[in-house]
């Protein structure tokens, strides 16, 4: 039994150590996903809060995670995301800004005009092609995973990546 499914039979069973093993593993990830598209750091926070209330309220029904948690879990934040959107107008902050590492202030300054870039050029994308390429560049998930999560083919999830990265290419090279 691979490591995720043994961890999703404890929860199953209720096992707290299980339940926060869990959340450590996933409430950063679930974050970093979530303010990415919503852009602000409280509602961020609240909406991470509300996943994993779900995902507490889902253990003894028949929604709870059946294969694969981190599919499951991504899925209950994108669904709260999608609902965030819906009651309010959304403001992005796609991409958090990288931590400086020391080095050349040139580089610094380089980096971080590059990253602001990348995030406007983001914007411009279809929210569908922005979702592909944060969950998959940003979160490092597969593309079948990707699917899962946005409740598509692995086949259509390739094809808005390759869209969306082509888009991304020609309004990066439109700004130069």
């Amino acid at each position: 039994m691979n490591d995720e499914a043994e961890l999703l039979q404890r929860a199953r069973e209720h096992d707290l150590n299980a339940l926060g093993e869990i959340y450590d593993r996933y409430s950063g990830r679930l974050y970093r996903y979530i303010r990415s598209c919503v852009g602000d750091r409280e509602t961020a926070e609240d909406l991470t809060a509300e996943a994993f209330l779900r995902m507490l309220n889902a253990l003894d029904g028949y929604k709870f995670a059946q294969t694969s948690l981190s599919a499951w879990l991504y899925r209950i934040a994108h669904n709260l995301v999608v609902d965030h959107h819906r009651s309010r107008r959304p403001t992005l902050a796609l991409l958090e800004p990288t931590p400086t590492a020391p080095g050349n202030p040139v580089e610094i300054a380089e980096r971080r005009g590059l990253h602001e870039r990348v995030r406007a050029a983001l914007l411009e994308l279809t929210p569908e092609q922005r979702q592909v390429i944060v969950l998959r560049f940003g979160h490092n998930m597969k593309a079948k995973e990707v699917g899962q999560v946005l409740r598509k083919s692995e086949a259509a999830i390739r094809k808005l990546q390759r869209r969306g990265l082509a888009s991304l290419r020609r309004i990066l090279e439109r700004e130069q």
